[in-house]
C-alpha cells in the first residue's frame, strides 16, 4: 500500500490580520504562451515562499540566520523563461516517476511500458515530467499559515505512463519557519507513482559559494548502490566504513573526492539512502548545517527514501538570481521511494490502483545553531 510526502495584486490577507499574506505577482509564460503565476507566501517572521505554477516549483526561500538576517536558501530564476527554455528540475515537482528508470521499461499486471529516454540508456524525472507542466493554483488560509494548492491532471499514457493521473500538492506555510509539502494523486488504471521536490538548497544565501562545508546527517544505515548509469543493483549496502556514512553530521566535502567506485560513478553523491524508519509516519530524513551562516534545515518525510545530490553536474549554467550556479553550490534533498522501483521487486512498491490514494508529506524545518 502506498505511503500516507511587474505589478503585484494582493490576493488575500489572511483572517482579517496582517500576519501572513498570499500574493500573486506574473511570472511569464509557458512553452504555449500561456500566462504563468508566481505566488508569494509569508508569515508574520518574515519567513517566506515563492511558488511558481510551471512545474509547481518552488522559486525562493527566505529564512533567517543566526543574526537574524534574511536570505534567499534555495537556486531558482526571476522568471519562467529559464525553466521553459530547460534547466535541470531547479524547485519543481518531480513526477511521474522521481528518480530513474532502468532502460525506460517496466511491466505491470502483465504488459510492458515503454518510456522516454533522457538520461543517457534510462528514463528520468518523468521523461517531459510533472516540472515543465502548467499548473492550477488555489491559494487558501490555515490556521497556522497561508497555503497554496497546485493540481494537475496528467492524461492517460502522458510520457508513455498508464492512467489518467490527477496530482495535487500543496505548500504550507507555518508560524515556526517550516514548509510542508503534500502530495495526493489519484489514477484511472493501475501505474506507479513517485513524487519528489527537486530544490538546489544553499543554506549560506550566498548561490556562488559551494555546499562542501555544509554539514549533513542522514539517520539511514543503508544506501543502494549503483551501477554506472546510476540504476541501482538491488542490493541494501551498510554505509558503516563508507563516504556514505552521514549517520554523524559530516561535512559533505570532507570524503566527496574519495577513493570510492560509488562516488566515481556519481561524479560524487548521486544516491539514495535507506532511511530507517518506513511506517508511513512523519520521521527526521535529514539535517544540514551551514556553519558560516548558523541556519539549520531538518527535512522530515513520510517516504522510505532520500536521494543526495551533490550538485555534480553544475556547470555554470544557466545564470539566475544575478549569479551563475558553479560546481556543488546547491544540493539537492529528494525524499522518495528508491529508484527503479517498478523493475525491483524487493524494493518498497511504487504502484498506485484505482480506488487508491497516493499521499505523501515532506516538511522542511528551518532554524539556526549559534
Amino acid at each position: 500500500m502506498f505511503r500516507q510526502i511587474v505589478a503585484c495584486l494582493s490576493l488575500a490577507v489572511l483572517a482579517g490580520s496582517a500576519s501572513a499574506a498570499i500574493t500573486k505577482v506574473p511570472f511569464g509564460q509557458n512553452a504555449d504562451g500561456k500566462p504563468v503565476e508566481l505566488y508569494i507566501l509569508a508569515n508574520k517572521s518574515g519567513f517566506e515562499a515563492k511558488i511558481s505554477t510551471l512545474g509547481s516549483t518552488l522559486v525562493s526561500l527566505k529564512t533567517p540566520d543566526r543574526n537574524g538576517k534574511f536570505a534567499d536558501v534555495v537556486l531558482g530564476f526571476d522568471s519562467a523563461a529559464p525553466y521553459v527554455q530547460g534547466v535541470p528540475f531547479y524547485g519543481a515537482t518531480i513526477g511521474r516517476f522521481g528518480n530513474r528508470i532502468a532502460h525506460g521499461k517496466f511491466t505491470l499486471d502483465g504488459k510492458s511500458y515503454q518510456l522516454p529516454l533522457n538520461d543517457g540508456p534510462n528514463s528520468l524525472h518523468g521523461g517531459k515530467g510533472f516540472d515543465k507542466r502548467l499548473w492550477t493554483a488555489e491559494p487558501s488560509e490555515t490556521k497556522d499559515g497561508p497555503a497554496l494548492k497546485l493540481t494537475y491532471v496528467s492524461s492517460d499514457g502522458e510520457e508513455g505512463y498508464p492512467g489518467q493521473l490527477t496530482v495535487h500538492v500543496t505548500y504550507a506555510l507555518h508560524a515556526n519557519n517550516s514548509l510542508s509539502i503534500s502530495y495526493d494523486a489519484t489514477t484511472t488504471k493501475p501505474t506507479v507513482v513517485n513524487l519528489t521536490n527537486h530544490t538546489y538548497f544553499n543554506l549560506t544565501g550566498k548561490p556562488g559559494a559551494t555546499i562542501l562545508e555544509h554539514r549533513l546527517t542522514i539517520p539511514a544505515s543503508r544506501f543502494t548502490p549503483v551501477d554506472h548509469t546510476l540504476i541501482p543493483t538491488g542490493e541494501l549496502r551498510a554505509v558503516k566504513g563508507t563516504p556514505f556514512d552521514f549517520t554523524r553530521a559530516t561535512a559533505i566535502g570532507a570524503r566527496i573526492e574519495a577513493n570510492d567506485e560509488q562516488l566515481k560513478f556519481g561524479h560524487g553523491y548521486d544516491h539514495n539512502w535507506v532511511l530507517n524508519f518506513g511506517s508511513g509516519q512523519l520521521a527526521t530524513a535529514a539535517i544540514l548545517e551551514d556553519p558560516s551562516s548558523g541556519r539549520v534545515m531538518t527535512v522530515k518525510t513520510t517516504e522510505p527514501g532520500l536521494q543526495f545530490y551533490s550538485g555534480n553536474f553544475m556547470d555554470g549554467k544557466p545564470a539566475g538570481k544575478g549569479t551563475v550556479y558553479q560546481h556543488r553550490t546547491g544540493l539537492c534533498l529528494e525524499t522518495q521511494h528508491f529508484p527503479d522501483s517498478p523493475n525491483q521487486p524487493t524494493f518498497p512498491s511504487t504502484v498506485l490502483r484505482p480506488g487508491q490514494t497516493y499521499r505523501s508529506e515532506t516538511v522542511l524545518e528551518f532554524g539556526t545553531a549559534k
